[in-house]
């Protein structure tokens, strides 16, 4: 018997609607990830994009546990010498929620050609409305861990 192996012309995506609220941050960015690599379809091939868009509603109002909400910092660089830039969680949040969600979910893809394609099917949204309605997006409801 041979091994079954999906090629490209095959992947049927499907669009998936996740409800940041109140959700853990990193919990909800390894569930997305998994959706968007498709490791949860019966054809998953780790080479190529098999996953399925996903439209995270909500960003704003998602939740982290412990006392990082305070204390977590998020770095970038100009390139230029002593161009490091710092940005405290909760400036972030107030700024740019749906930064800190895509940032998430970036960092648990591959960081590669295959993670940036698998990216651009993320669709983050701080509020509770999208302008994806059309796709008709199947609810997606993940286990709500409360934030200790």
């Amino acid at each position: 018997m041979k091994t079954y192996a999906v090629k490209a012309g095959e992947i049927e995506r499907k669009w998936y609607l996740v409800d940041a609220q109140g959700m853990v941050l990193g919990r909800l960015a390894a569930e997305v990830a998994r959706i968007l690599k498709g490791k949860h379809k019966p054809c998953y091939s780790p080479h190529l994009d098999v996953g399925d868009n996903v439209i995270v509603v909500n960003a704003e109002k998602v939740v982290l546990t412990g006392n990082k909400a305070e204390k977590k910092v998020y770095y970038h660089h100009s390139g230029y010498p002593g161009g490091l830039k710092e940005t405290v969680y909760a400036d972030l949040m107030r700024r740019k929620p749906e930064f800190v969600v895509r940032k998430a979910v970036r960092g648990m893809l591959p960081h590669n050609r295959l993670g940036r394609s698998m990216l651009r099917k993320l669709h983050v949204y701080a509020g509770p409305d999208h302008p994806h309605q059309a796709q008709k997006p199947e609810r997606l409801e993940l286990p709500q861990a409360a934030a200790r």
